[in-house]
């Protein structure tokens, strides 16, 4: 991917030298790590033994220790981030333009360790989110080795898709869905499981990742031979289905938020043909 093509946003904070030590979790991480691990088929208890543990190793080893340095902010890492986010700005908002509407951008927070968010404390565990209360994207970069080692996910596109996939959430924040999904819910509609809102939510925001690729992709030809599968890998290993059985060694459908791997690169792929937000609304879809 040649991202050096794109725009460099300026609405990214670099909070790594001001990072929360992942061994103060207060009452809102645990929550959020509960959370994050139900949402990916993992034992909540047994992230938060891994924290409880990287805590006590790094209070036993702080005294003497150097701290970790911290890449400069112009790093290629930093360089990347700017630029995929620099870019799904300008597809944002020429889109709302399109549409008759004004496309807010977010702030994207680059962040090492732990982070407080208007939604709360979070550490690396939970991997990258978006925080509709302060309409701010967080990202700690460690998640993007993790990608290459443990969802066997690598590649900047791959990496591209997770940021633009966050900042989907924005866009629906923009566009009112969470309050669509709250109206829903009270009119009984489940949240949970296979069909559920928080499935469908996810899997319009791989659509909408989808739809800036495309657009992306006119602007600047930027897209080299493998790229797409980069992206369509990465949506795969994050499936539900995937991480659950990688988790518990069987699959359970009724617990799934996100969608299934095949669910993922469908969505993810109907953005990218369509290149229309239009053909992302997986509320109304009868087949996800």
């Amino acid at each position: 991917m040649r991202w050096g093509k794109a725009r460099e946003s300026d609405n990214v904070e670099d909070a790594r030298r001001g990072g929360v030590p992942v061994g103060r979790l207060s009452l809102g991480g645990i929550a959020i790590v509960v959370v994050v691990g139900l949402l990916s088929g993992q034992n909540p208890m047994q992230i938060l033994d891994q924290l409880i543990g990287q805590s006590a190793v790094t209070t036993s080893s702080q005294q003497g220790a150097q701290p970790q340095a911290v890449p400069a902010a112009n790093d290629p890492e930093m360089r990347f981030v700017r630029s995929i986010l620099g870019d799904t700005e300008d597809t944002w908002q020429a889109l709302f333009s399109q549409a008759g509407k004004q496309y807010r951008d977010p702030t994207l927070v680059v962040f090492r360790g732990g982070v407080n968010s208007a939604c709360g404390f979070a550490t690396a565990a939970v991997g990258p989110f978006y925080c509709p209360a302060d309409q701010r994207v967080y990202l700690d970069l460690q998640f993007f080795q993790d990608m290459a080692t443990r969802f066997s996910a690598a590649g900047d596109f791959a990496q591209a898709y997770v940021i633009a996939h966050e900042v989907g959430h924005h866009v629906q924040t923009l566009i009112g869905i969470p309050g669509s999904m709250e109206r829903a819910r009270q009119g009984g509609a489940s949240m949970e499981g296979a069909t559920g809102l928080l499935v469908r939510q996810e899997l319009q925001a791989d659509c909408l990742a989808g739809v800036w690729a495309f657009h992306g992709q006119q602007r600047h030809n930027w897209l080299e031979e493998g790229d797409v599968e980069e992206a369509l890998n990465a949506a795969n290993a994050i499936g539900d289905d995937r991480l659950q059985h990688q988790a518990q060694g069987h699959v359970v459908p009724d617990a799934f938020t996100h969608g299934s791997s095949a669910q993922r690169v469908r969505w993810f792929s109907t953005g990218f043909k369509s290149g229309d937000p239009d053909s992302c609304d997986t509320f109304a879809a009868q087949r996800l």
